[in-house]
């Protein structure tokens, strides 16, 4: 979860992949979070198998307690993922309401895949470092340790990529919004009469310059006409 899930979250955000299509990119990004999908259930299945095999108590500790929620939140993010973004029956208003909860749900399930990480090697450190112990800092403690701060240091960096707005992937050049046919698109008539107001603040300008000018020429004869 934690290296597939970061890559399924920046697909859209490295510059390379932008000139990629729109949708190529979805189905990467789908890809990725079912093969994700795929790897968290196998390991679960692992899990329990393993604590049965040993007698060990299962769902015993928050770690336990907050990966099992994280794979289920995750299991429905990719359930509304696939019926929302990805198949082309869901209204386009639809879409647009539930694309800022779906980004938001897809990082703050990856931060807490982080957390539950950090919290299972910490767990695995205390329960297998007997002699000498957890709390004496062998070699063993010290670098997975570290890992957690590599994990801590890689989250914020995803995170970080993914809030950034510089690294948000630009607009389409080529897309068009589709309308019903004869229905006039969103802004048009706004912008047709703000274009025809100022077309008309235009033209006025122009007649009374051109009136102004007509004006000072005439003026301009009669003074030489009472020189002469």
């Amino acid at each position: 979860l934690v290296s597939v899930l970061s890559s399924a979250i920046i697909v859209y955000r490295l510059p390379w992949t932008w000139k990629c299509s729109k949708l190529l990119m979805k189905f990467i990004h789908a890809g990725l979070n079912t093969i994700a999908m795929i790897l968290a259930i196998v390991s679960m299945v692992a899990v329990f198998e393993y604590h049965n095999a040993r007698n060990i108590p299962n769902m015993y500790s928050l770690h336990s307690w907050i990966g099992l929620t994280a794979v289920i939140f995750y299991s429905l993010q990719l359930f509304l993922g696939f019926a929302v973004f990805l198949l082309p029956f869901a209204p386009v208003p639809l879409r647009a309401a539930l694309l800022p909860i779906h980004v938001y749900s897809g990082l703050t399930i990856f931060a807490t895949v982080i957390a539950t990480a950090l919290m299972g090697i910490t767990e695995k450190l205390i329960f297998s470092l007997k002699s000498p112990a957890y709390s004496a800092s062998p070699p063993e403690a010290t670098f997975v340790n570290c890992l957690g701060l590599l994990l801590v240091i890689f989250g914020a960096l995803i995170l970080w990529m993914a809030s950034r707005p510089h690294w948000k992937r630009p607009p389409e050049k080529n897309a068009k919004v589709l309308q019903p046919t004869g229905e006039t698109p969103e802004g048009t008539e706004a912008e047709s009469t703000m274009t025809d107001g100022t077309n008309a603040n235009k033209s006025d300008k122009r007649i009374n310059s051109e009136a102004a000018r007509k004006q000072n020429l005439k003026l301009d004869e009669a003074a030489q006409r009472s020189t002469m």
